[in-house]
């Protein structure tokens, strides 16, 4: 499997906004489901946004109304709109680009990419 290659982390203050990319290849790009995770100091990853191949979409509880997850099939590319940031957004931000359903959640199994920091501080 190809890793993927986030980007657009930063520091930024609360309030503030970011937008993360991650470029991926592989010939099934547009079939799958694939997700932003996330993990912050002494805290496990955990899925912050997941987009089917509909484009369909689902986020956790903490980022609903502030986060929104897009795909470009065409670019290879997902992307996580980061608006309204709080300080506990502060983590290390994953990518995978194939999720697969496991009860109402979803499981990773592609390769997992160096990630990016978003840190959120004034």
């Amino acid at each position: 499997q190809v890793q993927p290659v986030e980007s657009g982390g930063g520091l930024v203050q609360p309030g503030g906004s970011l937008r993360l990319s991650c470029a991926a290849s592989g010939i099934f790009f547009s079939a799958n489901a694939m997700g932003w995770y996330r993990q912050a100091p002494g805290k496990e990853r955990e899925l912050v946004a997941a987009i089917t191949y509909r484009s369909s979409t689902n986020y956790a509880d903490s980022v609903k109304g502030r986060f929104t997850i897009s795909k470009d099939n065409a670019k290879n590319t997902i992307y996580l709109q980061m608006n309204s940031l709080k300080s506990e957004d502060t983590a290390v931000y994953y990518c995978n680009t194939n999720l697969l359903p496991d009860g109402s959640n979803w499981r990773p199994f592609g390769s997992w990419g160096q990630g990016t920091q978003v840190t959120v501080s004034s």
